[in-house]
């Protein structure tokens, strides 16, 4: 699985599902600690609100990456549209210039900008527009998604598998799922070249602060 969702998924995309999936269980986990029995019947309180909303947002997470994908592969076949529509060369290459050299702009100065816009407009100018709502690469991506928010809480579950007393399991999930944030922070510096102490520990304290503000507005 992990060669799939490497192959499927960008790695700020999935930083980003594993980032959500702990954020999701943390803040699902202490809201239900206020109400949780006591004993055995308390830990799988916890043990099924943890799987049980990293299972619920996995496939939302997921469904909302096939919108996405949707909308941006429709967006790039009006791109296409404009540019072979367009009255003359010059007006294709305005088009061109707004929605892809944008993206490239802190990297390339401003010949070779020029000269990759040009050449992109030819390219568009003579292709052949497959219009195709989905496939199956789209399906293997929101599958992806969708592991990678759910695999996020397993390691935060186990505790409510050991022990006994609601309370023993709950911390020792917190901070098995704190020591998750400071791994995924740390993935984070790695790919931006950044402190891995100062990065992992920016994002124990983001992930906390958005907990913070979950439970405060209501879970």
């Amino acid at each position: 699985m992990s060669r799939f969702t490497r192959r499927h998924l960008d790695p700020a995309s999935r930083l980003g599902e594993i980032l959500f999936g702990l954020i999701m269980v943390l803040t699902v986990t202490l809201t239900a600690s206020f109400t949780v029995a006591d004993g055995k019947k308390g830990v799988r309180q916890l043990l099924l609100a943890a799987i049980g909303s990293n299972v619920a947002w996995g496939i939302i997470d997921a469904s909302m990456y096939i919108m996405n994908t949707m909308v941006v592969r429709r967006g790039k076949i009006r791109l296409v549209e404009a540019v072979q529509s367009a009255s003359d060369p010059d007006a294709g290459l305005i088009l061109v210039k707004d929605r892809v050299e944008p993206e490239l702009q802190e990297l390339l100065g401003p010949e070779k900008a020029e000269a990759f816009s040009k050449s992109v407009l030819t390219h568009i100018v003579g292709a052949h527009i497959k219009e195709r709502i989905l496939t199956k690469e789209d399906f293997y991506g929101a599958l992806a998604s969708f592991w990678l928010v759910f695999v996020s809480c397993l390691p935060a579950a186990i505790p409510f598998l050991i022990f006994s007393e609601p309370q023993v399991a709950l911390r020792v999930s917190n901070f098995l799922l704190i020591a998750g944030l400071f791994y995924v922070g740390q993935k984070w510096a790695d790919y931006a070249g950044k402190s891995r102490l100062v990065v992992g520990s920016a994002m124990v304290a983001v992930g906390l602060a958005l907990v913070g503000v979950a439970i405060f507005l209501g879970g």
